[in-house]
This record gives structure tokens, sequence and C-alpha cells, in this order.
């Protein structure tokens, strides 16, 4: 069989030294159970380990797989058989079970593709999706029912020398939560196994973790009878997703000019994550938009620079304290003046409104007004004219809030959670500054 000839096998070569290690295995000594089918030719090629490498090229693309390590398309393996197959040496064969899975999944994927485009939100199979979630549903049950019990025989037992068994008990529980489809769950027991040991103060915050822990176990096992946006905050926190094609339908849409109070960007081995929190300048609505990106790979841009509105509507998620949202920008960003903020005080009572609405709420948004950076044991704390203050995360660095403030009172956006303060926007005058 010779689909193409051995000049259009070389011209796919990503270089030379590709085309001349796909020539060097253009023989038939190096290869076994080769062959052609309708739809691909295919081969296992001796390499230096103790397995060949399975190679296979589907002549429609042409589109290529093999188990070796290179990370040029195509490889010389690839290049190996196609040229094989120029020369009329693959003879019609059978597809092998590893060829044929490669090749099925493909044309599904085009299959696929080509089937009109769903409304968004509309589900392809309902009755399907419907049996999948009952499923996940009895895992996530059962998972939760096992960590209920745990956390029943911690209470009994006390946490007398539990840093000594923290970590394996722990990590046991997080895997277990994977396992059963609950990652915000997973998450929060691993949040719990970081506080072990850390510092004198380390008991009462692993049993403040843990209570949340409880508290979300507990609403799950009565979400019946919860108010329909608690049960979706409840079953948000557990891990369940929602699809963004369904908020932009049917999410609460909100109209305003949000004003980008800052942005806070957490990379780590495997994730980048991206908080942006937006105020709105006539609701007073506070939005978070979250972006997600690789390790590695670039964010999507910024809708706006912090101290500039952005006209637009947002899409609210459901829950509770709807927060996270999705923007439409409907005219370009602006320009917009020093926010209107509060005393420590007054902002702190804004943080505890919000967990009124969602206990296990990490995140919220202040503006502080009229605050000065000052020295706070061995870090610092944002101070405003009553004396009230709020301690800034160990280890942020604060020379550029000292360098804009030079001790005069000033406007800060900053993100807190039970930490302490993350500074993301200051302002002196109506100039904003990146923190």
């Amino acid at each position: 069989m010779g689909l193409w000839d051995v000049e259009q096998v070389l011209g796919l070569a990503s270089d030379a030294a590709s085309a001349k290690a796909g020539q060097g295995l253009a023989r038939g000594e190096k290869w076994s159970a080769a062959g052609a089918s309708e739809r691909a030719v295919w081969g296992l090629c001796k390499g230096s380990g103790k397995q060949p490498y399975q190679t296979i090229v589907e002549l429609s693309g042409p589109a290529y797989k093999c188990s070796c390590p290179s990370r040029k398309f195509p490889c010389k393996h690839a290049l190996g058989i196609m040229l094989r197959s120029a020369k009329g040496e693959l003879e019609n064969a059978e597809e092998p079970d590893w060829a044929q899975t490669w090749l099925d999944q493909r044309a599904d994927r085009a299959e696929r593709a080509d089937r009109p485009e769903r409304k968004p939100g509309e589900v392809a199979d309902p009755v399907a999706a419907q049996e999948r979630a009952a499923r996940r549903a009895d895992r996530v049950s059962a998972g939760l029912a096992e960590l209920a019990g745990w956390l029943d025989d911690q209470v009994r037992q006390g946490l007398g020398g539990f840093d000594q068994r923290a970590y394996g008990e722990l990590s046991r529980l997080a895997a277990r939560m994977v396992d059963a489809q609950a990652p915000g769950v997973a998450g929060a027991v691993r949040r719990a196994a970081g506080v072990v040991g850390r510092g004198h103060g380390w008991p009462g915050e692993l049993l403040e973790e843990l209570s949340l822990i409880h508290l979300v176990v507990a609403a799950h096992a009565r979400l019946k009878d919860l108010p329909p946006s608690l049960a979706d905050t409840v079953q948000t926190r557990i891990g369940w997703p929602t699809e963004t094609a369904r908020v932009l339908v049917e999410g609460e849409k909100v109209k305003d000019d949000w004003l980008m109070l800052g942005r806070v960007i957490e990379p780590d081995d495997r994730l980048t994550v991206r908080r942006v929190w937006l105020r709105g300048a006539t609701t007073g609505r506070i939005g978070l938009i979250l972006t997600f990106a690789a390790a590695g790979r670039p964010l999507d841009p910024l809708p706006a620079r912090p101290g500039e509105y952005v006209p637009g509507a947002l899409s609210f998620y459901p829950g509770a304290l709807p927060m996270r949202a999705l923007l439409t920008q409907s005219d370009p960003r602006t320009p917009a003046p020093r926010p209107a903020g509060l005393t420590v005080r007054r902002a702190l009572a804004s943080y505890v409104e919000s967990l009124a609405a969602d206990p296990w709420n990490e995140r919220w948004p202040l503006v502080l007004q009229d605050v000065r950076p000052a020295r706070h044991g061995d870090g610092w704390a944002l101070v405003d004219e009553a004396g009230d203050g709020l301690e800034i995360l160990p280890g942020w660095d604060p020379l550029k809030l000292l360098a804009v403030s030079a001790g005069d009172p000033i406007t800060v956006a900053a993100e807190w959670n039970r930490a302490g303060l993350r500074p993301m926007t200051c302002w002196r005058d109506d100039r904003p500054v990146l923190l």
C-alpha cells in the first residue's frame, strides 16, 4: 500500500535530523506486526528498551501516535512506517486492538465535532447525564459518611498526640474524598493538614478547620431541607461543578460599571489561579472572576487595570453568597476615581455578614479608608484613624505600600482571609498603584 511517495513523507519531517532518522528506520528488520488498513498503517518498532514502540499513522490526516518519548511530530518511528508504506512494503491486515482503540476514539471525536452545536446549557443526553449524576451522588454520600464517622472519632478521642498521626490520616482522608468525587472537601481536608504543628495555636486552628468540614458534611446530609441558594453553596463546597453556559443563561445578571479593586495570582506546580475582585459603582455588589491556567501557560488578559471601571453585566453563579461571576463587557474600560472605603471595624463587620450567609467563605475584599502601614510585632498591619488595625499576611513585602503612604493616610483595597490581609491596590490620590 503506497498512499504517499518518499518525497512527500520526508517533507512531513520537522527537521533534517528527523528525516534522516526516519530513513534509518525504514528497514524491515526494525519492525514487527506491521500492517495497513483503509484507515491507518502501524507497526511495532524495536527501540532501546525491552518493549517495542507502538506506532500508528492515520491516513486521513495524517495523524500520528507513538509510545516513544519523542516530542517531534511526526517522530522518527512514524516517518519510518510511512516510508515503508510509500515503498509498498506493508500488507493489508486486521487492525490490532491498540491501534483500533485509538482510531475509534479519533473517529468518535470527529463525529461529535460534526454534530450541530447545542444551545448553551443544553445537555446532549439528559437521561445519561441524570444517571451519571445519581452515581456520583451515591459516591459522594458514601465518602462523606466515612468522613463523618472519622470526625466523630476525633471528638471522642481528643486531639492529644494528633500531630504524630495527622499526616497519614488526613492524607488518606483527602485521597478518599477525591475517590468519592468530592474535590472541594478533599481540599478542605488538605488545608486542615496544613495547620497541624504550625505554631503554638495549631490545635485551635485545626479545630476550626475540622468544624467547617463537619458543617459541610452535616449540611449535605440534609441537603433537601435547605433553602435552594444554601443547597447550591453546599454542593459547590463539596465540589459539584456548574457549567459556565448554564450560568450565562440562568444566572442572576447585574449591569453596572464595575470597579476593578485588584487581583491576586497564586501559582503552583500544576495550576495558576487568578482572582479578580470587582465592585459595582451603583449597586455596590461584589463580583469575583476566577481564571485558571496550567502551570507555565499564560492567563487570559485582564478585563481592566486596577482602579478602572469595566461597564458590563456580571452573570453570578448560584449560591447563598453569590460572588463568583462571568463578565460580559459592554463598553470600553474607563478611569475611575479613588473608591470610598470603610474603617477597619466596619470592614470586618462586612466580612462577618458574609459569613452569616456562607460560613465557608474563605476570602472577602475590603476597601479600607485613611489607613497607614505600621509595624505589628515581626510583621505589618494597616491601622486606621481610630487605632484599629488588620494584620498583613506574614512575609508580604510592604515597601511599595510604605513608599506610596510616606506616613500619610491612604486608601487600600485588599483581600481578607483568616490568615491576614493581602493588599492589592492603593490610592493616595486618584491614581491607583498596583501592589
